[in-house]
């Protein structure tokens, strides 16, 4: 599965060079117009930018905002400057590295060979596996509640709808890894976002023991994904 990616240019040489220079890593979008990009940003995450400050009318302003959109705030940017914005201008706006035009072949190298490995932690943070187990939640008071998990990713999970009332705002997270041995993972989480069947959970403080047999059982499924597919 590529990495997705949205570029925001008009610039049909700079993105034959870093699609040359990418492969069929990463499958790129494109948006002309930094309005239609930032609209994309704010409704769904993606794995990477590449954003073309000076020559898309807003770019640099687009920057900011995708930086800033809830989905996205720790995606890889690559902004590309020509002039206008300075390379530690849009490092400041939230780029995590800056190409200025003329690209050199050796600098567009050197940036994609660190973006790429961040792009692929990013997908893995993101990526929600679908599994169907137990999990346990425990809210202020102390009451513990017995749902199904639906997805679950680094960054957080989604289980069956429990009475919001009853759940809401700080829990912790508790469920069996389906790994040898069977560790029991446990976070510190808040209720993110809630519908008429399913409940999200995000992550906020997992401890080194439990975030290691994460990632590890993530790594399996990932795995998995790839010889089904």
């Amino acid at each position: 599965m590529p990495l997705e990616c949205l570029a925001v240019t008009c610039d049909p040489s700079l993105m034959n060079r870093i699609r040359s220079g990418t492969g069929d890593q990463v499958a790129f979008q494109i948006c002309k117009d930094a309005a239609s990009a930032v609209d994309v940003a704010a409704r769904r995450h993606l794995d990477g930018f590449v954003i073309d400050c000076d020559d898309v009318a807003g770019g640099a302003e687009a920057l900011t905002r995708v930086r800033s959109s809830r989905s996205n705030r720790q995606t890889p940017i690559i902004a590309v400057v020509n002039g206008k914005t300075s390379v530690p201008r849009a490092l400041e706006l939230g780029a995590n590295f800056a190409l200025s035009k003329p690209i050199e072949e050796s600098r567009l190298r050197s940036v994609l060979d660190l973006t790429l490995p961040k792009m692929e932690r990013e997908h893995r943070r993101y990526f929600r596996y679908e599994v169907a187990l137990p999990v346990r939640l425990l809210n202020h008071a102390g009451h513990s509640f017995i749902t199904k998990m639906r997805n679950v990713s680094e960054d957080g999970l989604a289980t069956r709808l429990i009475d919001p009332t009853s759940l809401d705002g700080i829990v912790v997270v508790e469920f069996e890894i389906p790994e040898k041995p069977q560790p029991t993972f446990r976070a510190k989480a808040e209720i993110a976002w809630t519908d008429s069947s399913a409940m999200g959970v995000r992550f906020l403080h997992v401890d080194q023991e439990s975030c290691g047999a994460l990632r590890t059982w993530l790594d399996s499924l990932a795995g998995e994904a790839e010889i089904s597919g």
